[in-house]
C-alpha cells in the first residue's frame, strides 16, 4: 500500500482540529486522536508534532468487513499529520487500494466513496 500525502499550510495540531471539525460536521465519528509526540515526550525522548486521527462510520465499514471481516485489520480508517521539517503534511492510504487485498471487489462502490471522504476531508483542512 502507498501513503498518499497532501501538505497543508496550518501547524500539525490546527490540521487536525480542522479535520476533526469536518468530521463532525459529517456525524462521522471520531475514535481516536493520537498524539505521538507527546507519547514520545512523556517517554523522554523527542519526536515533531504528529498525530494519528482514527475515524469511521460503522453503517460503511461495515458492509465491508462483511464481505471480508479480515478487512477489520484497515478500519477504521486512518489519517496522519506530521511535521516534516518545518512543514505539516497530511498522509494516508487511499481505501480503494483495499479491494485488490481483500474480498471486496463487490464493494468498489463503497470504498471509491470512502476514498471521495478522505479527500474532501483533507481538502477542507488544507484550505
Amino acid at each position: 500500500m502507498s501513503l498518499r500525502t497532501e501538505p497543508s499550510p496550518h501547524p500539525v495540531s490546527d490540521t487536525v482540529d480542522r479535520l476533526v471539525s469536518a468530521l463532525g460536521a459529517r456525524g462521522i465519528r471520531v475514535f481516536a486522536r493520537i498524539d505521538h509526540a507527546a507519547g514520545a515526550r512523556e517517554a523522554g525522548l523527542e519526536l515533531a508534532d504528529e498525530e494519528l486521527l482514527v475515524f469511521g462510520d460503522p453503517r460503511v465499514g461495515t458492509l465491508l468487513m462483511q464481505e471480508d471481516a479480515s478487512l477489520g485489520y484497515e478500519l477504521p480508517l486512518r489519517l496522519l499529520v506530521w511535521d516534516d521539517g518545518g512543514a505539516t503534511r497530511i498522509g494516508w492510504q487511499p481505501p480503494t487500494e483495499l479491494a485488490g487485498k481483500y474480498g471486496v471487489s463487490a464493494r468498489a462502490e463503497v470504498l471509491q466513496r470512502m476514498e471521495g471522504l478522505v479527500e474532501q476531508l483533507v481538502a477542507e483542512a488544507t484550505a
